[in-house]
């Protein structure tokens, strides 16, 4: 599987996600499903999506939350920094859900739908110290039973072929492949001759493969 950006920059991306929600509900007051939505909209959002390393390799926590709020509320916060001795249940919620991001290449915003908030409190108790690769599986099932199955995904699995396969076979990348699978991107917006490509690989018609 190909993740959303480069490993190297992962450790700095949970960490920040981590502050993000730790301040954001523990020092800002703004409660949690609320600041999901914000994060969610937030050009913030889109750039840790995206793996930028200049964000995050180049931004705090407080810096990002800041960016954040100032976006999506119009509020300036004067936020400072403040002594942890302990990571708080947000903070565990940001780091795990950065993993998550990472390892799926999802949208923050379909992960948020699939698992919201409240849920991601309750899985605290018993995930928190487990391994991480625990919590990536047991959210990937909830993000897969939420999103079902693309056409492209369920006639590719059909014919028995991997994704790399039709990337080979298509001359369509597999990281594209990847996206329209997950609704990342649009296969109803894609360009005639991709859509040809897949379908010409799959034996199946172009409107098989459109999405109502």
């Amino acid at each position: 599987m190909i993740r959303a950006y480069q490993e190297i920059y992962l450790s700095n991306a949970q960490s920040m996600l981590g502050d993000v929600f730790d301040y954001a509900v523990n020092v800002c007051s703004i409660p949690g499903d609320r600041f999901v939505k914000l994060f969610a909209s937030s050009s913030t959002c889109k750039r840790m999506e995206n793996g930028e390393p200049a964000y995050l390799a180049g931004k705090t926590g407080i810096e990002a939350l800041v960016d954040i709020l100032a976006e999506t509320t119009g509020e300036e916060a004067d936020i400072r920094p403040q002594e942890r001795f302990s990571r708080s249940r947000e903070y565990w919620i940001g780091w795990a859900a950065a993993y998550y991001q990472w390892f799926s290449g999802r949208k923050y915003s379909d992960i948020f739908k699939a698992v919201t908030f409240i849920e991601l409190l309750k899985m605290y108790e018993t995930l928190h110290e487990a391994d991480i690769t625990k919590f990536a599986d047991i959210v990937d099932a909830r993000v897969h039973a939420y999103f079902p199955d693309t056409n492209l995904k369920r006639i590719r699995t059909t014919c028995g072929c991997t994704q790399a396969e039709l990337a080979r076979r298509s001359g369509v990348s597999l990281r594209s492949i990847q996206m329209y699978e997950q609704r990342n991107k649009d296969i109803n917006k894609a360009g005639l001759e991709t859509v040809y490509r897949l379908s010409r690989a799959l034996g199946c018609t172009m409107e098989d493969l459109m999405e109502k």
